[in-house]
């Protein structure tokens, strides 16, 4: 969802999602990369310049995501709940 506006350059992305390694958001676009979801642009410059941008196979993504968040965000105290029932079993 971050891309779904336009293009961003790597380090935007990082600082906008926050709690993420740079390890791990590296592999998560390589993997979108991958299957066609991202695009990655880099410019030579110094330091060098990589921006992510979605595909149109992406951009048809953006609507099933969005209805799977906006569930998430709806059940997110049942599933907190079914977690917690979950790690006391687990006891």
């Amino acid at each position: 969802m971050q891309l779904s506006n336009g293009s961003r350059r790597f380090s935007d992305l990082r600082r906008s999602i926050g709690s993420i390694s740079q390890r791990m958001l590296t592999l998560t676009l390589r993997g979108l990369e991958r299957d066609g979801l991202v695009t990655r642009t880099v410019t030579p410059s110094i330091p060098p310049r990589v921006d992510y941008a979605l595909t149109d196979l992406g951009h048809s993504l953006r609507e099933p995501v969005q209805t799977l968040g906006r569930w998430a965000f709806a059940n997110r105290e049942r599933i907190a709940d079914a977690r917690s029932r979950f790690d006391q079993d687990a006891r």
